[in-house]
């Protein structure tokens, strides 16, 4: 049962007609709230973890998270109105028993059969030019719905078998909800803060049921047959858990894989080369080769993009979104005396950073396992160079686009300091990169863009100086450098127009950013799309 649940359905909690068929005894009635119980960890907590099982294959928005509170909301409410005239037909504690192991069994088979199944469907809906928001209502209906229904019969029919008399008909049920109410909120904080970052999604799918068919199957007169599902059940635990990126590793090694508090990653290596991905993979967000810093991407642009506007290498740094430290190894390479603060969020890809992308190489590194923007706010330092790198593909987080993340950002540069911006975009589709530039303008007088790659600009924004190809060729570079030199002066252009003024009170960057892939897929042009 959810935190955010609507009002038990009408007619859950009738008198019952037969005393001899109700749970009147305590030791039955203890049995019922323990379910009522499990069953509110069990909802929530499969809720959080289906939206981590989604990421993978289709990010993890609010547009995903929206599909996945919305069916779970869906389910659970259907299951309320009929597990309220089930109780009617079948005011037994066996029956509902028998129900709740049934949604336990179906819990713990989600993640085992999540992955062929949603290989499938991403193939079907990009065959079909259909989205993330598509494809993941859909995922998330065929594999959460039938379970979480099931859940939603849980409360009122432990109403119907827990209640005696009428003149306490209030009291028991406002127990029983508090019970379900408190169990959401269990299992939301045990899977979000304990079990997904220590023992992985599978399993903690795999938790949740067996704890559910536990206490169905013990008490209330269950035959002892019914012990079968919590043992098969606990032995799916001993199943190691499947790799759950869909594809994408043909032809490489996959070193490591792991869930964490805020995402699922990879390190995959294809002959000297290592990458790492995040959630859906559909983006690389750290290279590693042990002979070159230099990857022929966009992080090589953060070299020489702020010479456009600095005289020199920067004195200091702020690398917001470092994830496993290429441009900060980069930096250790070329511009060895840059002092950097590399801000990430995730301490794990910090770790995996260290472990598989010589992310300590730097010795003028300093890591920080923070937000970007409540570190700029807490952080009393100036930086030359601001570094924004900070996507969870293919979305910019909406606070960092928006006027008062400018306004902070350029409070800490120092005189004549200049940020760079990554805008990830599809090829052709200009829509989010017009709407950062027109919200960096409000703040910053010069903004200019190197489109880096097909997907990629880099936005230049200063507040002083204006960037210019000639201040960057007249600069003093190694060797190696010239070649990016000479693209990024080539490439050097005066920013687009268009776009909208984002602030923190209007922000709708997913939207802006599903509208334009889905123009990309289908061909069409989404100029009248782009803002709500």
């Amino acid at each position: 049962m959810s935190v955010v649940e609507g009002e038990p359905p009408t007619g859950a909690a009738p008198v019952p007609s037969t005393p001899a068929r109700t749970a009147t005894d305590a030791a039955a009635v203890r049995g019922l709230a323990f379910i009522v119980f499990f069953g509110g960890v069990s909802s929530l907590g499969a809720e959080i973890a289906a939206a981590r099982l989604m990421a993978p294959y289709f990010g993890a928005s609010t547009i995903i998270w929206a599909n996945t509170i919305g069916i779970v909301l869906v389910a659970l409410s259907v299951g309320y109105w009929y597990g309220g005239r089930l109780a009617d037909r079948h005011p037994t504690q066996e029956r509902l028993r028998w129900t709740v192991l049934l949604a336990a069994v179906l819990i713990a088979l989600i993640p085992l059969v999540a992955g062929p199944f949603l290989d499938v469907a991403v193939d079907a809906f990009d065959s079909v030019d259909a989205g993330a928001a598509v494809g993941s209502f859909i995922g998330i209906l065929l594999l959460l719905a039938v379970p979480l229904f099931l859940i939603g019969t849980i409360t009122p029919w432990a109403l119907r078998l827990s209640i005696s008399k009428v003149e306490n008909a209030g009291e028991v049920a406002g127990r029983l909800y508090a019970l379900s109410t408190v169990g959401s909120l269990t299992g939301v904080f045990l899977s979000a803060l304990v079990l997904i970052p220590l023992i992985g999604t599978q399993r903690s799918f795999i938790i949740f049921a067996l704890a559910l068919a536990a206490a169905a199957a013990v008490g209330g007169g269950m035959p002892r047959r019914a012990l079968a599902a919590p043992l098969l059940i606990l032995g799916l635990l001993a199943l190691p858990p499947g790799v759950t990126k869909p594809g994408g590793a043909e032809g490489a090694t996959i070193l490591e894989e792991r869930d964490s508090t805020y995402q699922y990653m990879r390190v995959l290596e294809r002959g000297d080369r290592r990458t790492l991905e995040l959630n859906e993979g559909q983006a690389v967000h750290s290279v590693y080769e042990p002979d070159t810093v230099l990857t022929g991407g966009v992080w090589d642009g953060y070299l020489t993009a702020p010479l456009t506007v600095l005289d020199g290498p920067p004195r200091s740094m702020a690398m917001l979104g470092n994830a496993a430290g290429t441009v900060s190894r980069a930096y250790g390479r070329y511009f060895p005396q840059t002092r950097i603060d590399g801000v990430e969020i995730d301490g794990d890809v910090t770790e995996i950073g260290r472990k598989y992308f010589d992310l300590g190489a730097n010795a003028n590194l300093e890591t920080y396992t923070e937000d970007a923007r409540p570190f700029l706010r807490r952080i009393d330092k100036r930086y030359d160079l601001i570094g924004i790198d900070a996507y969870r593909q293919p979305y910019i987080p909406f606070y960092l686009a928006t006027v008062e993340f400018f306004e902070l950002a350029r409070d800490r540069l120092t005189p004549g300091g200049v940020v760079v911006i990554n805008v990830g975009h599809p090829p052709g589709e200009d829509a989010l990169e017009e709407t950062l530039t027109k919200t960096a303008r409000e703040v910053f007088p010069h903004v200019a863009r190197f489109p880096i790659e097909d997907e990629n600009t880099l936005l230049i924004a200063s507040m002083t100086t204006p960037p210019s190809a000639e201040r960057l060729r007249r600069q003093a570079l190694p060797a190696d450098l010239e070649p990016l030199r000479a693209r990024t002066a080539s490439l050097l252009a005066g920013p687009l127009s268009g776009g909208r003024v984002y602030t923190d009170d209007k922000a709708p960057v997913e939207w802006l950013i599903d509208t334009s892939i889905v123009s990309y897929a289908t061909g069409d042009g989404a100029d009248d799309l782009r803002d709500p």
